[in-house]
C-alpha cells in the first residue's frame, strides 16, 4: 500500500480530472488519489467512477450532495484518509496550478522531518506564472499582512499544495477548523504552528489554470481579510475552545 494519498477536491472540473490523475499515476512514487466531488454537474465525478475501473484500489471518491466549500472537502479528506491509515496527506488543485512532479519533494521534506511540508510559490521571490499583477500583488500582500497578524514564518501561508504528516492532522481538533474558503489554507497551517510542528517551504513554480474557471471571488477574500485577525483573536482568549 502506498503511504502517502494526494486529495484532490473537485468541483466542475471535467477539462482536467482526468489528465490531472493519470499524471500522478504516472509518477515513480506510488501515491493514491482521493477526489472529494461537490455534485459536479458536469459529470467530474462520473468521469473518475470510470477511471475507477482503470485504477482499482489507487483512485478514490468521495460525492458530497453540494457545493459547501474548499475547506469543508479537505476536512472530508482528511478524516478519510485518517481512516484509512496513510502516513502523508496531500492537498492539491485538480488544474495543474500545482505539478504533480512537485508531490515527491514535498514527500522527501516530510520524510527528512518536516511535519507539513508547503509548495511555496514565496520563499524565493515570486514564482507565478500566467497571473495578472493585481492577482500577484493581492497573494504576495495577503501572505505579508498574515505572517505580520499571526507570527508565522511561511512566506506562503495561503499556498494550498501541502503534504501533512498524518500525526499532525490527528493533533489538531479538525471539527473546530472554522474557515471553508481559501483562509482554510492559513488556519490549517497556523494551527500546526501553534501545536510547534514543523513547517517546511519547498519552492514551487506556480502556473494558474488554462481550463477551467477559477472559484476565487469576493467572499473568499474578505473571509481571509477579517477572518485571520478574529483567527488571531480566538487563539490568544479562547485558547481551550481554539
Amino acid at each position: 500500500m502506498a503511504d502517502g494519498i494526494v486529495i484532490i477536491p473537485t468541483f466542475n472540473e471535467i477539462e482536467n480530472i482526468e489528465a490531472i490523475i493519470k499524471t500522478v499515476f504516472d509518477l515513480k512514487k506510488d501515491f493514491h488519489v482521493l477526489v472529494v466531488d461537490d455534485n459536479s454537474p458536469d459529470g467530474t465525478a462520473q468521469n473518475v467512477q470510470q477511471l475507477q475501473e482503470q485504477f482499482p484500489n489507487r483512485l478514490f471518491l468521495e460525492v458530497r450532495k453540494k457545493k459547501s466549500g474548499l475547506g469543508t472537502a479537505y476536512i472530508h479528506g482528511f478524516k478519510w484518509a485518517l481512516d484509512h491509515d496513510y502516513e502523508y496527506i496531500f492537498e492539491m488543485d485538480a488544474d495543474f496550478s500545482h505539478r504533480p512532479a512537485d508531490l515527491s519533494r514535498l514527500h522527501r521534506a516530510c520524510l527528512n522531518g518536516a511535519d507539513v511540508a508547503v509548495g511555496s510559490r514565496y520563499k524565493k521571490g515570486v514564482n507565478v506564472v500566467n497571473w495578472p499583477l493585481f492577482r500577484i500583488l493581492l497573494s504576495y500582500g495577503a501572505s505579508f499582512y498574515v505572517k505580520i497578524i499571526t507570527g508565522m514564518k511561511v512566506h506562503d501561508p495561503t499556498a494550498g499544495f501541502v503534504c501533512y504528516h498524518r500525526k499532525v492532522l490527528e493533533a489538531i481538533d479538525l471539527d473546530r477548523v472554522r474557515f471553508i474558503g481559501y483562509a482554510f489554507q492559513i488556519e490549517m497551517k497556523y494551527r500546526a504552528y501553534l501545536k510547534k510542528f514543523r513547517i517546511e517551504e519547498v519552492s514551487i513554480i506556480f502556473t494558474d489554470r488554462i481550463n477551467g474557471k477559477s472559484k476565487m471571488n469576493s467572499a473568499i477574500v474578505r473571509e481571509a481579510i477579517f477572518g485571520v485577525i478574529a483567527m488571531k483573536f480566538r487563539s490568544m482568549f479562547f485558547k481551550k475552545s481554539f
